[in-house]
């Protein structure tokens, strides 16, 4: 007995020398993944390209919704007035939407002094054709068309995109901005500055100049842009226009190679031939071609 009770003693002793950390075979976890390399990558940045459409092909078939003004009201906490469309069905069902968020260039601004003026942004691009019972996409969406006093900040439409997502069933995994003139330009510059924090899975920014030092950002998003040649308000091929901001993004290995579609003998206006895809066919055959409706080709995207 007083011999077991010396070898315990031993192995006690033994046991508490050890110093703290000192490599221990039989201590390991052999179940532990080695550690790997941060690539910097948050995963909400993460884009694939999807053929199969998840997501999108079980959501029931729009065939009419509704489409409803915000006006922004003291009460409102959403930053902007807004017109948002809910596709038929939406409220049938708990599923989570795809978003099309349409930026409106600078003649369709408005102050919050005057709510009536909400109705200037269904002039063009996806609430015109929403309010002309045109739309039909392939997969059914909400569409929301913010109201802007200004320049779109990127503040301002992050901030937005949030306010949905509280409000909205909407799938954070497919979210696409589209805007026209200075809505084009917003596009490039809310991804632009927003980076790996941007909610976009793809961009369609037409006819707006966009800013060559946010190509680093750029990069990691979908961008098919569109352009009149003759566009002398915003020129396509000089002063950042999409001809630059698409070349230099292709330059700098992106992720999916940036698009760009150009309409010959066209000017500052086109948008319309572009959101109602009456365009394909008339475009440039030098640069893309306009061989799909751009809400099939941005629903092919989604954040992993």
């Amino acid at each position: 007995m007083k011999a077991f009770l010396l070898i315990l003693l031993y192995f006690f002793l033994v046991s508490c020398n050890k110093t703290e950390g000192e490599f221990n075979p039989e201590t390991i976890d052999q179940n532990i993944e080695p550690e790997t390399m941060d690539q910097n990558i948050e995963p909400n940045k993460i884009i694939v390209f999807d053929s199969k459409f998840s997501g999108l092909v079980d959501l029931p078939m729009d065939e009419g919704g509704e489409h409803k003004a915000h006006p922004l009201t003291s009460e409102s906490n959403s930053g902007l007035g807004f017109y948002a469309y809910t596709p038929g069905g939406y409220y049938d069902n708990e599923k989570n939407y795809p978003l099309i968020l349409f930026l409106h260039g600078s003649g369709q601004s408005g102050t919050r002094e005057f709510p009536q003026l909400l109705n200037k942004v269904l002039e063009h691009g996806p609430p015109k054709l929403i309010e002309n019972n045109n739309w039909k996409p392939t997969y059914p969406s909400l569409v929301v068309s913010p109201q802007s006093e200004g320049d779109w900040t990127p503040e301002s439409v992050h901030h937005f995109i949030e306010y949905l997502i509280d409000t909205y069933r909407v799938n954070t995994k497919r979210i696409y901005i589209t805007g026209l003139s200075m809505g084009g330009r917003g596009c490039w510059f809310y991804e632009g500055e927003m980076g790996y924090d941007s909610y976009a899975a793809a961009l369609v920014p037409i006819c707006g100049r966009g800013q060559p030092s946010y190509v680093k950002n750029l990069v990691n998003t979908p961008i098919w842009a569109f352009h009149g040649a003759d566009d002398t308000v915003v020129k396509p091929f000089t002063n950042n226009g999409s001809f630059q901001m698409v070349n230099e993004i292709n330059a700098n290995g992106p992720i999916f190679e940036a698009k760009l579609t150009i309409y010959p003998e066209v000017g500052h206006d086109s948008w319309p031939r572009t959101y109602d895809s009456s365009g394909m066919g008339t475009e440039s055959l030098e640069y893309d071609p306009f061989d799909m409706t751009i809400y099939d080709w941005m629903f092919q995207f989604r954040k992993e």
